[in-house]
């Protein structure tokens, strides 16, 4: 099993920016696809981004097109940790938002592909 701890929510203005970060235990996560999903009220959960292993130290990144150009996934394999950097955040990106772990590395942008989540972590954005 693997568990996902997410940190580093909040409020913040519009134009401001956040840093997420999740941190995995329980097994080795090195060729995971890790990422990020988000569900604001009323809404079903969303794709955000997710890095995925593609060979030794060599991720790809895939990001959600409502945030391409403002989120930056990362991860330190070594700390187990995944990272999103949100830069100029918007109203509309107001969520929970919560880590996902998939061992089979697929990439996907659909949630029931993902075998791990975690809690999560609150997203406000004041406009």
């Amino acid at each position: 099993q693997v568990q996902l701890v997410e940190s580093g929510g909040g409020l913040v203005q519009a134009g401001g920016s956040l840093r997420l970060s999740c941190a995995a235990s329980g097994r080795t996560v090195t060729r995971y696809t890790m990422g990020w999903f988000r569900q604001a009220p009323g809404k079903e959960r969303e794709f955000v981004a997710t890095t995925s292993w593609l060979s030794e130290r060599t991720y790809y990144g895939d990001y959600a097109d409502s945030v391409k150009g403002r989120f930056t996934i990362s991860r330190d394999d070594a700390k187990m940790t995944v990272d999103l950097q949100m830069n100029r955040l918007k109203p509309e990106d107001t969520a929970v938002y919560y880590c996902v772990a998939d061992p089979r590395n697929r990439r996907g942008a659909i949630s029931r592909e993902y075998d791990y989540w975690g809690q999560g972590t609150q997203v406000t954005v004041s406009s």
